[in-house]
């Protein structure tokens, strides 16, 4: 691992030595991590900055390492947005190592108060990553985006002002919109189950008890007795339906479904989930709001 990001730190220091191919528009070169920052810095950013995003939809963030092609992006930004938290584990060292006066990385998920995030032992910094499932925290994201926009780039800071207030807009509809759906499925009910536990702080605030199969990282794998186990509960709790997720190999989610019918029970797979990354671009689940409003709907009417 450490002579991976030592290459790659190497690389980097070559590169930004040699390599004098930025985009050079006017506009500033911002590097993105997840789909969903990605999606959320072109809401602000708009076609005022060139934006180039090193993972794309159905793509693992835990299990993700950089190809020669996202060295030469990340030489290249200007800004590096990233989720924080170790989500991104295998890019961490690198976007540390490259802070500097001319090149920002920014790690969004500092911008949350740590006593309001959910511990977890299973990252480097003993909190859960999976923060965009709170739309609170993604304001908190769209704020410090539009601010770093602004101050490094103030000539189109109006521009990204008013893009701000229409993004945020977006998310007040959206909790509203969440809500109100949400609220059509008893309270009994809501226990979601699926392949990772990427969705506590979905339950934390809407009153679901989240059951994941791998827990928090996919980089740790369930074993048989993790199966029967959670099958066992699912049983006990006469839970209806399970889910997948588009990140993550559904053939975990499949045995645990063999499993309750291998018991005498039955459930269904309700749908696949958009968890670790957007749908494809294009699509309304390629957009952050458009995917919070699928997965709850689909959770929904499963569940049902």
């Amino acid at each position: 691992m450490k002579k991976t990001i030592l290459i790659l730190v190497v690389a980097l220091t070559l590169l930004a030595c040699k390599n004098k191919a930025k985009q050079d528009n006017g506009k500033l070169n911002v590097v993105t991590t997840t789909t969903m920052i990605t999606d959320l810095v072109k809401n602000i950013g708009g076609d005022l900055v060139n934006i180039q995003g090193l993972m794309g939809s159905g793509v693992d963030p835990h299990l993700y390492k950089a190809s020669e092609g996202d060295v030469t992006k990340l030489v290249n930004a200007d800004i590096i947005f990233y989720n924080g938290l170790h989500l991104e584990g295998k890019l961490v060292e690198v976007f540390e190592k490259m802070g500097s006066k001319t090149k920002t990385p920014i790690a969004l998920a500092e911008e949350i108060d740590k006593s309001t995030l959910i511990g977890s032992d299973y990252f480097a910094s003993n909190y859960d990553p999976h923060v965009w499932f709170n739309i609170e925290y993604f304001k908190q994201f769209t704020k410090k985006v539009t601010s770093v926009l602004s101050e490094k780039n103030p000539e189109n800071a109006s521009r990204f002002s008013e893009n701000e207030k229409v993004f945020l807009d977006k998310l007040e509809t959206l909790q509203q919109n969440v809500l109100s759906t949400i609220e059509t499925l008893a309270k009994e009910k809501r226990i979601l189950v699926t392949a990772h536990d990427a969705f506590n702080y979905f339950g934390k605030n809407y009153s679901f008890n989240v059951v994941g199969l791998q827990g928090l990282s996919t980089a740790t794998e369930a074993g048989v007795q993790d199966v029967q186990k959670l099958a066992a509960f699912i049983i006990e709790n006469k839970v209806k339906a399970i889910f997948v997720e588009s990140s993550v190999p559904k053939r975990t989610i499949e045995a645990l479904q063999a499993a309750v019918k291998s018991k005498g029970h039955d459930v269904v797979i309700g749908g696949t989930l958009y968890s670790d990354a957007l749908g494809n671009t294009g699509t309304l689940e390629g957009t952050y709001v458009g995917m919070f409003e699928y997965n709850v709907n689909t959770i929904v009417k499963a569940l049902k």
